[in-house]
């Protein structure tokens, strides 16, 4: 997998999971806990695409 597919699919993740979180907010029945951790992977993929973006590849 190139780093540009790889990147794009982060970035598909990324986005895949902030719907998610939008979904499961408007539920009240939605586990607060369950919430944090889909926050938490979000922003893990968040990380992941900057240190991608920023950090030039090693050659």
């Amino acid at each position: 997998m190139s780093l540009q597919s790889h990147l794009a699919e982060l970035q598909r993740r990324h986005a895949e999971m902030e719907r998610k979180i939008e979904d499961a907010a408007l539920h009240p029945s939605t586990d607060s806990l369950e919430l944090v951790d889909m926050k938490r992977r979000k922003l893990k993929l968040k990380e992941e695409i900057e240190r991608i973006r920023h950090d030039p590849p090693l050659h």
